[in-house]
């Protein structure tokens, strides 16, 4: 059986890669505390299919959502977060998780989860930019699906 908690660690463990940003699961990202860009991954909807009830081989179906932030610059009052780097993390986020090699078709960023093979990622849907005027914070709204089998 693929446990989801291993595929969503590694999803974080990918995204903060491939792109040198923190990246929190479910909440705001431990460190460091002063970033003024950063993601927030939340797992939705998961699904188990294929395998009868006594095999432990089932597919595994998961949508989770990324939330890109920019946010105000802590040291420096008055500054705010920008939607020009919003809409920037999230096309890196859809980058590590969607780009090919042109040449052998494989993802640039392997996803590495232990018993089990990512067969698609797609973009599921992108909700897009919404702002907190109150305190300067824009944030990006992108939800991927992952499918992935037992290896």
């Amino acid at each position: 059986m693929i446990e989801r908690r291993t595929v969503t660690n590694a999803l974080a463990t990918l995204l903060g890669t491939a792109t040198s940003l923190p990246v929190g699961r479910g909440v705001l990202p431990a460190s460091p505390a002063n970033a003024t860009a950063y993601y927030v991954l939340t797992p939705l909807d998961s699904t188990l299919s294929g395998a009868p009830y006594a095999d432990m081989n089932e597919d595994l179906s998961l949508v989770i959502q990324v939330t890109s932030v920019s946010a105000p610059d802590k040291s420096r009052p008055g500054t705010a977060g920008t939607l020009e780097q919003a809409e920037g993390l999230a096309d890196k986020a859809r980058a590590a998780f969607l780009a090919r090699n042109p040449t052998t078709g494989q993802w640039t960023n392997p996803l590495a989860v232990a018993g089990a093979a990512c067969m698609c990622r797609e973009l599921e849907v992108e909700v897009g930019a919404m702002n907190d005027p109150t305190d300067g914070i824009i944030s990006y709204v992108q939800r991927f699906r992952f499918e992935l089998t037992a290896a």
